[in-house]
């Protein structure tokens, strides 16, 4: 490794300097004792740091910021329950893979291991939710681990990285020697893509009567949205998302089918039971795609394009696994574009989706349905908002009902289900992207989880706009209770605060609304105010969401009721 010695520094100096090389211009975060030398060093450093009221909303937040951009997110807390309270937006982070640096304090090296105060072994807690995990003994070393963490946090499949960093090691000096080349021994990225199996993956499609095209995050992280796009409309193939997918496809794309899965719609759950060539890209085949597993897709040879080989075949047998970026698989295919013929096929998903749309009826205006909040703010927004989630019902009907129109402007907690995950989400995200409308649909459980960071959008006067859908209940809980638990509401419904007025006693506008007549109206005002707002809207208290794949169903038996009302 070639290194350029600069000066002497001590280590707390040495971690702002190589922040500031890495171009890293924002951090979350909140002090303590054990970091206190590299709050110091942060001082005069120029780099935006944005002060939460509580680490867990700072990781989700450098998480939005990380999702809205493609970037990596940096979040500094401090030893002990600044670390642990770090642990779930790690494993958030982990799940989704998101790029985020974590970098905490920690006691003293000497007094590592004597349980000393605010101590805690923060590598061993987060081993297995990081791509790789740095504790640094040697002051010297801090530049070159810095500049490794970034990039495994970036590279390959995107996810966190943690560097614990102990007191006396920031406060020691040695010679800044900043890493011009970085050489990771074992740390290989994947190869360009194999040329013999994207020939095979190509007569497969074009021998195909029934191909789909399924896409998830791993597409918005490659960056591969457009050749996706060129793909389904130069072949002719149908279209469905994951959770984490959305906004990689035009959701008014006739070839766009929505979201699969346990929550997902009818045409796409019948097009997946019934395709002969399923073509998975940037996706891991979890369980809230797959339903019971001898049931998914049955029918179907499978293509599984993913930058993990460890994904591979982990849930599902493939039969053409192709281990690569999705991007660069995907041109490789588009140079000779595949035909398909598949008119018939695609008449057919399109019926489906048709004559089983997602819909609801607001026909009583003294009451607010969710989905009515959700479908307005999408007409008003014509899709192009970045939208936060909160976890749970609202979360579901977001995803069915706001139309994303672009990558990166859906974020949501996927593969973790975060309560509280939504809120700091976006603030991180309006940072992010400054001039875009940013805004968190909540449910009124999760948003009593990090609402005290109401204030650090009140005094930076972030314009997020939080939409409460308040049904005083845990919805999604509720909803399971009464179908699977003979509606033993066991502890799902909940007392809220009044929100206007919590909003107001943080400086942020309060808005209630009560009744459907109120609800345009009241998206248009938020929408045109120049700083923050929480709007609660007092929705109906036991609407279920639907379709819902019951738990050990396969896809094709998912519960449609509603169709009918």
């Amino acid at each position: 490794m070639q290194k350029q010695s600069i000066k002497m520094m001590s280590g707390a100096q040495m971690v702002i300097e190589t922040l500031k090389r890495l171009g890293i211009d924002t951090i979350f975060g909140y002090p303590g004792g054990a970091i206190l030398p590299i709050y110091d060093a942060l001082y005069h450093s120029g780099i935006h740091h944005i002060l939460t009221r509580h680490e867990q909303a700072a990781i989700h937040a450098a998480e939005g910021y990380a999702r809205a951009t493609g970037k990596v997110g940096t979040v500094m807390a401090t030893s002990g329950p600044g670390a642990t309270n770090l642990v779930t937006g790690i494993a958030d982070a982990f799940m989704d893979s998101t790029p985020v640096v974590i970098i905490t304090g920690q006691v003293a090296t000497a007094m590592i291991g004597t349980d000393s105060f605010q101590e805690v072994d923060v590598i061993g807690i987060t081993m297995p939710i990081t791509k790789y995990s740095y504790q640094v003994k040697d002051t010297a070393e801090l530049p070159r681990v810095l500049c490794e963490a970034y990039y495994l946090a970036g590279s390959g499949r995107p996810g966190p990285v943690v560097i614990d960093i102990p007191k006396d090691v920031s406060q020691r000096t040695a010679e800044f020697q900043y890493p011009e080349k970085l050489n990771l021994l074992g740390y290989q990225l994947p190869p360009e893509p194999d040329l013999d199996l994207i020939e095979q993956i190509h007569a497969a499609i074009t021998q195909a009567k029934r191909p789909l095209l399924y896409i998830g995050g791993g597409v918005i992280h490659a960056e591969a949205a457009e050749e996706v796009v060129q793909l389904a409309r130069k072949a002719r193939i149908p279209v469905t998302s994951t959770l984490m997918g959305l906004g990689a496809f035009p959701p008014d794309d006739p070839l766009f089918l929505g979201m699969l899965g346990m929550h997902g719609t009818y045409a796409a759950n019948m097009a997946v039971f019934h395709a002969d060539l399923l073509i998975a890209c940037g996706v891991r085949f979890d369980d809230r795609v797959t339903g019971k597993l001898d049931r998914f897709s049955p029918n179907s040879k499978k293509v599984h394009i993913d930058i993990d080989p460890a994904e591979i075949g982990k849930n599902v047998a493939i039969d053409y696994p192709l281990v690569s970026d999705v991007k660069k698989a995907l041109q490789a295919l588009l140079k000779n574009p595949p035909v398909v013929h598949s008119e018939k096929w695609i008449e057919q998903v399109q019926t489906w989706y048709h004559e089983y749309p997602l819909h609801y009826k607001q026909e009583n205006t003294s009451c607010i349905k969710p989905q009515l909040v959700i479908d307005t703010l999408s007409r008003l927004t014509d899709g192009r908002a970045i939208i936060t989630t909160e976890v749970g019902q609202h979360q579901m009907w977001a995803a069915h009902f706001y139309q994303a129109k672009a990558p990166r402007t859906f974020i949501t907690s996927g593969g973790l289900g975060t309560m509280g995950y939504g809120f700091p989400a976006a603030m991180g995200a309006q940072i992010a992207r400054p001039d875009a409308t940013v805004v968190c649909i909540a449910g009124d459980a999760s948003f009593q989880m990090n609402l005290q960071e109401l204030q650090t959008i009140a005094e930076r006067n972030l314009p997020v706009k939080v939409f409460v859908i308040n049904n005083h209940f845990m919805g999604m809980v509720r909803q399971w209770q009464e179908m699977f638990h003979d509606n033993r509401l066991s502890e799902s419904k909940i007392g809220n605060p009044d929100f206007v007025q919590v909003a107001e006693a943080f400086q942020v506008k309060g808005i209630r609304v009560t009744t459907a007549e109120q609800v345009e109206a009241a998206i248009q005002e938020a929408l045109s105010i120049s700083g923050p707002v929480v709007v609660d809207f007092v929705v109906e208290e036991e609407e279920n969401l639907f379709p819902m794949v019951p738990p050990g169903k396969g896809n094709d038996e998912m519960l449609v009721k509603g169709w009918d009302e």
